[in-house]
This record gives C-alpha cells, sequence and structure tokens, in this order.
C-alpha cells in the first residue's frame, strides 16, 4: 500500500514544505505588494480556468455538474463549514485578516483539478509509475510557495486534499480505471476549472460565489459514467 501511495505522500509533502516556505516569506512582504500579487494570481487562477474548459467534451454534462453539485453542496452547507474551520484555524495561529478558507479551496482546487491529478494517481496504483505525480509536486511545490506567500496558511490543509483525493483514486485504480476514461477526465476538469474561474472572481471582488458549495459538481461526471456503463451493460 505504502509503495502504491508513494507518489501522492510525495505530492502531499512537497505542498506542506512549499506552503510553509510561502509563509514564512510572506512576512518580509509589504502589504501593497500581496494585494497586487493575490490579484495577479486571481487572473492566472481565470486564465487557468479558461484553459481547462476547452478540453470539455459534454457541455450539457458540465451544465448538469455545476446544477447538482450546487444542490448537494447547499444541502450539505460545505460553505459554512469551511468558514467555520477557517476562523477556528485563525484563532489558533492568531491569524487575523486572513481567510483560511478561501485559502484551502483555492490551493485545493489548483493542486487537485487537472488530469496529472487523475492519470498520475491511476499510474501510481496500476504501475507503481510515480512519474507523473514526481511532476506534478514539483509544480505544486512551486505554485504553493506563491500562493501561500500570499493567502497564507490554508494553502498547507490542501495537502490533505491531495492524499485523500488522489489517494482514493490510486488505491482503487482498477476499479476506477474503467469510468475515468479521457472523456471523463476531461469533463472533470473542465467541471474544476470552471469552479477555478468563480473563485478567481471571488478573489478579484467581483462575484460572491459560494464556491465551496460547488465542489461536489468534480464527481457528477464519475456519477454518471458508472450510471452509463450499467445501462450498456444491460
Amino acid at each position: 500500500m505504502f509503495q502504491s501511495m508513494f507518489g501522492n505522500i510525495v505530492n502531499a509533502f512537497a505542498i506542506i514544505v512549499g506552503s510553509l516556505i510561502g509563509i514564512f516569506i510572506k512576512k518580509e512582504i509589504p502589504e501593497n505588494i500581496k494585494d497586487t500579487i493575490m490579484n495577479g494570481l486571481a487572473l492566472c487562477s481565470f486564465l487557468v480556468g479558461v484553459l481547462g474548459i476547452t478540453k470539455a467534451s459534454n457541455v450539457m454534462l458540465i451544465i448538469f455538474s455545476i446544477v447538482i453539485g450546487a444542490v448537494i453542496g447547499e444541502v450539505i452547507g460545505i460553505e459554512n463549514f469551511l468558514d467555520r474551520f477557517g476562523k477556528s484555524i485563525e484563532n489558533k495561529f492568531k491569524s487575523k485578516g486572513s481567510n483560511i478558507a478561501q485559502a484551502f479551496v483555492a490551493s485545493t482546487l489548483i493542486t487537485c483539478v487537472g488530469s496529472m491529478a487523475i492519470v498520475g494517481a491511476l499510474e501510481s496504483g496500476l504501475t507503481g509509475n510515480h512519474t507523473t505525480l514526481f511532476t506534478k509536486a514539483l509544480l505544486d511545490f512551486v505554485t504553493t510557495i506563491i500562493f501561500s506567500s500570499s493567502l497564507g496558511i490554508g494553502v498547507i490543509f490542501s495537502s490533505i486534499s491531495v492524499i485523500v483525493y488522489q489517494g482514493t483514486i490510486t488505491l482503487f485504480a482498477s476499479l476506477l480505471k474503467v469510468l475515468l476514461v479521457p472523456n471523463i477526465i476531461n469533463d472533470i476538469t473542465a467541471v474544476g476549472s470552471l469552479i477555478i474561474i468563480g473563485l478567481s472572481l471571488n478573489i478579484l471582488k467581483a462575484t460572491n460565489i459560494k464556491v465551496a458549495n460547488l465542489l461536489p459538481a468534480v464527481l457528477v461526471p464519475v456519477i454518471y459514467q458508472s450510471i452509463l456503463s450499467i445501462i450498456i451493460k444491460l
């Protein structure tokens, strides 16, 4: 089990180290520069989102996923839970003025959304080849340094998201391989990218979208493919 999870562990460790470096240098960065960096990151996130949407293979599935995901997220109250969690962390670390929930969601989306996360986790589980996840770990290391230098300590918790999300794919790779076909991977990426656009607009204070409540939408394409597979077999 450890062998198959090794790539995910390295990826999570890279995020933790990158976040700690970013938090350390954050103290040395003037507030006006932090604000400009954050706006720049929002624009970069917007670009990442736009590029990801172009991979969509089924636009109606994307729309359906967002609607269903929003309903599930509102019923569960993901946004409220993360806000409460963020405030409790803020109190412990005395990091007033930061938005830990927003940092967590932003970094989770950036580190987990995309084909590298899915393909790399599948490769680790099926073949024991961690090359893709090692490459992703390096990219996430650099990204989290930049994000945590502006968004703060909340970024470090995306390491948990990586372990849970990618680790699940790795451990159940033999079963999920049938469902995570290229088209579905592209649609998952597109849904996540659309949420990233919403997040970037929030950071720019252009909107106030409950982005966290949209997160279940990422799972809808997988459920759709599961149902489709069952119907085909009948």
